[in-house]
């Protein structure tokens, strides 16, 4: 039997990197290295230096960031893009200096220039301007994805470095952040519509004009498609990717309105009032819909339906949140 490889998965207590944990443990991968934000300072380089040399990982999943929606963004410029930059560069270059030759790193759909052309293509990438409320992110995760590849095309010959980048599409479930101000839309309109209803209230108030559309992933669909990409064979991967442009889209395949999935989430939660729209607020890009061709090529698809996972979710919600409900 081989020996299983040892898989640290950083960003573990978050939504995404604890989906990619339960997905690995699912599949029988047990030799997992975690380290929560106390233990480990993810942008500390010596720290991580000092991590990965006693550790000495085979793999890592580069799940840790610093996320939030559009007010998040907006409030927070300098922390999201120097918290983001610092983690990804820290790990990404101390892996390579310990001898790591796989790596999966987590990007975003907010890459995109904002007005790219529906669906979005990888070739896409840095050919226009990006949306201003979320610009430091994405300049970020653009840098990470660059990493991956700079690191391979240095390092692939003589090292056998082999670093990879999936670019999800926006992401909801299980260990969602459903802060009342600094949530991304599903988390944020779960919260809401739920208060709205245990305290009777005959409307909720959602931001903007409620026209964008937007492409929701449930998590585990997105943790199973990073497993998937990382256990493709180089050739395979190689085959349908390019040295300068090698992240893979992983989306859902369907977009929705935010006025649709206010009132689908209403339904799940069993809000009877009307739902109103604030257009002052910010809309942010007008479509962000993935074209998830490659992935789907490399034999991954997605299996939950956005109506089953937003049920999920909210169960996930109620659980994890104290509420008491008017009898």
């Amino acid at each position: 039997m081989d020996k299983q490889p040892r898989i640290f998965v950083a960003g573990h207590q978050g939504m995404a990197g604890s989906a990619i944990v339960r997905t690995l443990l699912q599949n029988g991968r047990n030799n997992l290295i975690t380290r929560s934000r106390a233990d480990l300072n993810l942008t500390d380089q010596a720290a991580v230096r000092a991590f990965f040399e006693a550790e000495k990982p085979d793999q890592i999943y580069l799940a840790a960031a610093r996320v939030g929606g559009i007010h998040a963004n907006n409030t927070y410029p300098a922390e999201f893009i120097y918290t983001n930059l610092m983690i990804e560069t820290n790990i990404i270059h101390e892996a390579w200096k310990a001898g790591v030759k796989k790596l999966l790193f987590l990007g975003s759909s907010c890459i995109y220039p904002k007005h790219a052309p529906q669906p979005m293509n990888e070739s896409s990438l840095l050919t226009g301007t990006l949306e201003p409320t979320n610009e430091p992110y994405a300049i970020a995760k653009i840098a990470g994805i660059k990493l991956c590849e700079s690191y391979n095309r240095q390092y692939r010959q003589s090292h056998g470095t082999d670093y990879r980048s999936v670019m999800p599409t926006n992401l909801y479930g299980p260990g969602d952040n459903y802060h009342p101000e600094n949530s991304h839309v599903i988390p944020a309109l779960i919260r809401r519509i739920h208060e709205s209803k245990i305290n009777d209230s005959p409307t909720v108030i959602v931001w903007g004009s409620g026209n964008p559309r937007r492409e929701f992933l449930y998590v585990d669909d997105m943790a199973a498609a990073c497993v998937h990409v990382m256990n493709l064979e180089y050739a395979t991967f190689a085959a349908h990717t390019h040295p300068m442009q090698s992240h893979i889209n992983v989306g859902y395949g369907a977009d929705i309105t935010i006025r649709e999935l206010a009132e689908t989430i209403a339904d799940t939660v069993g809000f009877q009032g009307k739902i109103t729209f604030d257009p002052s607020k910010p809309d942010g890009a007008p479509r962000k819909l993935m074209d998830s061709t490659c992935l789907n090529t490399l034999g991954w698809k997605t299996k939950v339906t956005l109506e089953k996972g937003l049920s999920l979710a909210y169960n996930d919600f109620l659980t994890h949140t104290h509420y008491d409900e008017k009898t």
